[in-house]
């Protein structure tokens, strides 16, 4: 009885949750002019709950789809009269009172917790609706394409996929390459999404972190050409060196969702060259809060064209990681993500995840990615020499060179313990 009472009352909760969120959004409205307010979306959940347990003691497995239809039948005719009324085509109250119905039901006979989830998320989407539009608003067609491309070529082709070596070293595995593609293209988007929704004008330093995640290659290109024509290039130089610690950031993480037992090898010089970049950056750029900023841009990291390009180049990588590492060992693996790393650092250190997890120890594979990122923040440093203004360019380099001798004498000692 204590466990029934438990679930009638979460599934009671899950309805006045949502209810919560439609009678804010609807707290203008005149009394009796809304179809379902927070009492009602309540009564809704208790009774989902109420109508799985009598199907449940009663041995009945039709009466809660019968009681679902009429639930729906009976809440769709007073939403028919409401909107007839305010001349309003949205269905959402429907769909979210038929979504907490099940809910109720579902806390009570099933997965109790799993319901919960469900209706706090819910109620989380049905409290996005100003923030989805508003993206939805901003949304090219281009960026949409390229998007359901992505999603229609993952969930097609990726199920397919061999997921085994198909090379006769063992680098190349197909249904990897295409995995990591993906994910590393999900990863940055995140960057993108922050681009879109706030907008470069919100603030020169969130573009340069949202475009960091993107690609920090990029933006330090773009810094460097912008610094060309400012009057004060330093702060753009701050700005930088926070992309090259929100690029770090980025590929530990990139590391942790793939093979977290790599973090012991790699934290502590990752996490020591990231913290002289960002306090760094900070350093300068609140020294010279006063100066004028630019807006630094990202692009679309869906778009298949540069999907496909990563793909090949991180094939590559895999198949020469694994052709060196099979004839030279350490010392191979070693030579080839620093030489990806010049490229992208995302391919060097997946290709070395996959090539040297079955075959390097830990320590190697560390090395191997720790080197990766040394040459590419190397060429971002090269970028900023070539493109930048001294200015820009002295100072980045040496946050750089500093950043860099900082990680490698904490990864020194503590490989020497």
């Amino acid at each position: 009885m204590d466990t029934l009472i438990a679930r009638l009352g979460l599934a009671l909760s899950i309805g006045l949750l949502v209810g919560l969120e439609r009678g804010w959004q609807e707290r203008e409205a005149p009394e009796g002019s809304r179809t379902a307010g927070m009492r009602t979306f309540g009564i809704s959940g208790l009774l989902g709950g109420v109508l799985a347990a009598l199907a449940q003691t009663l041995n009945s497995p039709t009466m809660f789809p019968i009681g679902f239809l009429g639930f729906a039948v009976t809440l769709g005719v007073f939403k028919l009269r409401e909107a007839r009324s305010d001349s309003d085509y949205s269905v959402t109250t429907v769909m979210a009172g038929l979504g907490v119905l099940a809910l109720g039901g579902l806390a009570v006979t099933g997965d109790a917790q799993a319901a919960a989830a469900g209706g706090a998320a819910l109620a989380a989407t049905l409290a996005s609706r100003n923030v989805l539009h508003g993206f939805l608003k901003r949304l090219t067609w281009m960026e949409l394409r390229s998007a359901l491309m992505l999603a229609v070529m993952t969930a097609v082709v990726l199920p397919i996929l061999p997921d085994e070596a198909i090379d006769p070293w063992g680098g190349l595995n197909p249904w990897k390459v295409w995995f990591f593609t993906v994910l590393t293209a999900s990863l940055s988007f995140l960057g993108y999404i922050a681009v879109r929704i706030f907008g470069a004008s919100k603030g020169f330093v969130l573009s340069a972190i949202a475009g960091s995640l993107v690609s920090s290659t990029a933006v330090t290109m773009v810094l460097a050409r912008t610094a060309k024509r400012s009057a004060d290039p330093l702060p753009l130089a701050g700005a930088a060196a926070l992309g090259a610690a929100v690029s770090i950031l980025r590929v530990t993480g990139l590391i942790l969702l793939i093979d977290p037992a790599a973090i012991v090898a790699i934290g502590p010089a990752a996490a020591t060259a990231a913290i002289v970049f960002a306090g760094s950056a900070l350093a300068i750029l609140y020294w010279r809060r006063d100066k004028p900023f630019a807006d630094v841009p990202a692009s679309n990291p869906f778009e298949i064209g540069p999907l496909l390009i990563f793909a090949t180049i991180f094939a590559a990588a895999a198949i020469a990681s694994a052709v060196l590492a099979s004839r030279f060992g350490s010392s191979g693996l070693l030579v080839t993500s620093a030489l990806a790393g010049t490229v992208d650092v995302d391919v060097a250190v997946l290709a070395a995840l996959q090539v040297g997890r079955n075959a390097m120890p830990i320590d190697v594979i560390g090395e191997a990615i720790l080197i990766a990122m040394a040459t590419n923040a190397l060429c971002r440093a090269g970028i900023a020499t070539v493109l930048g203004p001294s200015t820009f360019s002295k100072t980045f380099a040496t946050l750089t060179i500093t950043a860099g001798a900082a990680a490698f004498a904490v990864h020194t000692i503590i490989a020497g313990m």
